[in-house]
């Protein structure tokens, strides 16, 4: 699913139609059951992948599993629910280990679920709720699930952000606002930034160890989901800021777009941002993330603390490659 081409190529129009045959492939989606997740899961099914649909409430993940196997006929084996609390390390790691164990390749892993503007609520690892669910839950997962990725030729890490990136700052120094300061824009801003961030400096990571794994980026737009109607609840302040990002017609179908083209486009290259031509709907295309989105210094130092947050080390299959002679 990687290759070159040109700037034109990488920007024109692009639909369902264009998504290539997935069949032998493995893909992973998290929050699959809902909102953008679900019609991501579907599409990837019915072009053949076999869809691993991570989530957290698992009654509704079996329930919307039977809605991909109605819409798609496929035999049941092509779809599976396996539990996922990305609020929780220890389930994270359940996970992980889980999946490591029963299959033998990912092609893709689409980190999708996450939080909208919510009150002040610590995880179970003590983290804020959207920083820990959105960045250092993905993080997390993507890291315990780099060894089965970078042993699949040509597989991908599909990272989602929002439009609210352009309002984040990472409070490096208390990302989980335990000083003070807390505004529920404000912390989800800061998580989907730092999305954004996690999926730069992991392409350049799996580069420099020499890796094929893709890494790339994604802003949905904005979706009438359950996601959605989350923000629009915290407030018209909000809307505001988003201000032009905000289409509130669009939906889960619509938000789905710019996800499965970045997990297939094959002229993808590592390090990619995709999002709807016009911000919030248009076409998906190839297109720059804000300036603070591009920061490196800020992205290698997220890394860094996320990592200690974690009680991680760097995974040994990020290790740089000698600089040759």
């Amino acid at each position: 699913m990687s290759g070159t081409t040109t700037r034109a190529a990488r920007g024109g129009g692009w639909s369902r139609e264009d998504i290539p045959d997935l069949s032998g492939t493995v893909a992973i989606v998290t929050g699959a059951n809902t909102g953008i997740g679900l019609p991501t899961a579907r599409t990837l099914v019915a072009r053949g992948a076999r869809v691993v649909m991570a989530c957290r409430n698992e009654a509704k993940a079996q329930a919307a599993r039977g809605r991909v196997l109605s819409a798609t006929g496929v035999p049941q084996d092509r779809v599976r629910v396996l539990p996922l609390d990305l609020a929780s390390q220890a389930s994270v790691t359940a996970f992980a280990e889980r999946f490591l164990g029963e299959y033998d390749r990912l092609d893709l892993l689409i980190n999708n679920a996450g939080l909208g503007s919510t009150r002040q609520t610590p995880t179970e690892d003590g983290f804020e709720l959207q920083f820990g669910v959105n960045h250092l839950g993905h993080m997390a997962l993507t890291l315990r699930l780099l060894p089965a990725l970078v042993r699949t030729a040509g597989s991908r890490v599909v990272t989602l952000s929002s439009g609210a990136h352009r309002f984040g700052t990472v409070r490096l120094d208390d990302p989980h606002f335990r000083d003070g300061g807390y505004r529920p824009f404000a912390a989800y801003s800061q998580s989907k930034l730092a999305n954004l961030l996690f999926a730069a400096e992991l392409a350049r990571r799996l580069t420099a160890a020499g890796h094929g794994t893709l890494s790339v980026a994604v802003d949905p737009g904005v979706a009438r989901t359950e996601l959605g109607h989350k923000q629009v609840s915290a407030g018209t302040r909000v809307l505001a800021r988003l201000g032009s990002l905000v289409t509130l017609g669009r939906t889960g179908e619509g938000g789905s777009l710019v996800t499965l083209r970045a997990a297939t486009d094959p002229h993808a290259r590592t390090g990619d941002f995709y999002a709807p031509r016009w911000g919030g709907w248009g076409t998906p295309m190839v297109t720059a993330p804000a300036p603070r989105g591009r920061d490196r210094q800020v992205a290698a130092r997220l890394w860094e603390i996320s990592l200690r947050m974690l009680g991680q080390q760097e995974p040994a299959v990020l290790t740089p490659r000698p600089a040759k002679r």
